[in-house]
């Protein structure tokens, strides 16, 4: 069980390991990974707490790869437990921590992330709601009568994609 170089999109085999040296090699390969992941995910925080939305838009492709080969690397450490564990005790330890270690900051993460994305959405809310009251006639309408509200607000769009 190797990390594959030569296909980015399956990093990891789900072949079961056959030696010791496969079984290192697996889980030093996700646990830089897991690194990898970690390091990045760190700094979208960083990046989102400070107010820097757009650069941590950027972040996304590389943050979204990482993820696919973590995903899948789990899959086949899941599915491969008994042989890593047998194979490569003191590896599969380690792995083990770097996990555990690893999904506090996934949460914080994920909880900075939704903080962030409702308080863009009452951002928007409220400016949507300010310009449709800027939109209120002074003057009478057609059949003599003054408006009765407020116009609703017009030509705001929202990207919700980050």
């Amino acid at each position: 069980m190797t990390a594959h170089s030569e296909t980015p999109h399956l990093p990891f085999s789900q072949d079961p390991p056959k030696s010791r040296a496969d079984a290192e090699a697996f889980c030093s390969a996700l646990i830089q990974t897991m690194e990898r992941l970690l390091a990045a995910i760190e700094q979208e925080t960083d990046l989102v707490r400070s107010g820097h939305l757009k650069a941590a838009g950027l972040l996304q492709p590389e943050k979204a790869r990482l993820i696919h080969e973590y995903t899948r690397g789990m899959i086949a450490a899941n599915e491969n437990a008994i042989a890593l564990g047998n194979l490569s005790p003191d590896a599969t330890k380690k792995l083990r921590r770097q996990h555990a270690e690893f999904q506090p900051v996934l949460r914080i993460n994920l909880a900075v992330l939704a903080t962030a994305k409702e308080v863009a959405g009452n951002i928007v809310s409220t400016v949507a709601k300010s310009v449709g009251a800027k939109q209120k006639s002074n003057t009478y309408g057609s059949s003599g009568q003054a408006p009765q509200g407020a116009a609703t607000a017009q030509g705001i769009a929202l990207n919700r994609s980050l």
